[in-house]
């Protein structure tokens, strides 16, 4: 297994960022951390990349799932508060916007803050430290909600390429998280599109921009019938959508758990330390 990672100075001289290759297989689990025994380290499914929470997981975890020649993409939001987080404490009330529907504890964040541009340089360069291979930041469409503070897409749109710089400084990999409407004014920033639901809002062509350009589009479906009882019909459509070629598709429940399926109907369940 490879040793831990060892602080990151990120004044040196940054390797060339991964880009995940079209096509390249994953798993998402973010409600709870991999349960991964370091001594004897084996993982499910046999995928390519795992994406997991960066505050849950431990260097270990991520070492082991080195040693077992996976990627990791680590997770954090980039756009939200979340009052759980072990740095919720140094958010300023300014830099709070509206409460997220359906996510309790979870409020807006203007991204034109200083204060939260200076929070998300110091998670990523924890991902770094970690030994993440990528960041997924989350949450960075507030311009499309009722965020509270204002936000436009031009907004977003510096705040990507803040975050950008910022994973570059380490030889890290960034993706866009959803976020279709600013796709042509960050694509050549990022690395690669995690994308939730596009089949249900028959989005598939948007985001296909990623494929086109060589880059891999996560994509993650909720179906009804998940975890479980997805049907035959269910994954055809989903698998099929028009726009979805060559997208790496996820059958999963919104809690993002262990479980997952893929269109050709097989199931797996990654053991966390809930399981």
């Amino acid at each position: 297994m490879s040793a831990p990672a060892l602080p990151i100075n990120e004044q040196t001289n940054p390797q060339r960022p991964w880009v995940p290759a079209v096509g390249t297989s994953w798993q998402i689990v973010l409600n709870s951390p991999l349960d991964i025994d370091p001594r004897h380290p084996s993982v499910t499914p046999d995928v390519e990349v795992f994406n997991i929470d960066l505050f849950d997981n431990s260097a270990q975890t991520i070492a082991a799932l080195h040693s077992l020649n996976k990627k990791v993409i680590c997770y954090f939001s980039a756009g939200t508060f979340e009052e759980w987080r072990p740095d919720a404490s140094e958010f300023a009330k300014s830099d709070l916007g509206k409460a997220m529907d359906d996510w309790p504890g979870e409020k807006w964040l203007d991204l034109r803050s200083e204060n939260v541009r200076s929070i998300m340089a110091r998670r990523i360069k924890l991902a770094a430290e970690k030994g993440c291979d990528g960041i997924d930041p989350d949450n960075v469409d507030g311009y499309s909600n009722n965020n509270g503070v204002g936000l436009k897409k031009a907004d977003s749109i510096d705040f990507i390429k803040f975050l950008s710089r910022e994973a570059r400084n380490y030889g890290l990999s960034i993706g866009l998280k959803n976020a279709g409407e600013i796709i042509p004014d960050v694509i050549d920033v990022v690395d690669f599109q995690v994308n939730e639901e596009c089949v249900k809002y028959n989005e598939g062509e948007t985001f296909g921009a990623f494929i086109n350009a060589g880059k891999a589009v996560f994509h993650i479906e909720y179906p009804r019938g998940a975890p479980g009882s997805v049907s035959a019909k269910s994954r055809a459509k989903i698998s099929g959508a028009k726009g979805t070629e060559g997208f790496s598709t996820l059958l999963k429940t919104m809690d993002l758990d262990g479980w997952v399926q893929f269109c050709d109907g097989q199931q797996f369940t990654t053991k966390t330390d809930s399981s």
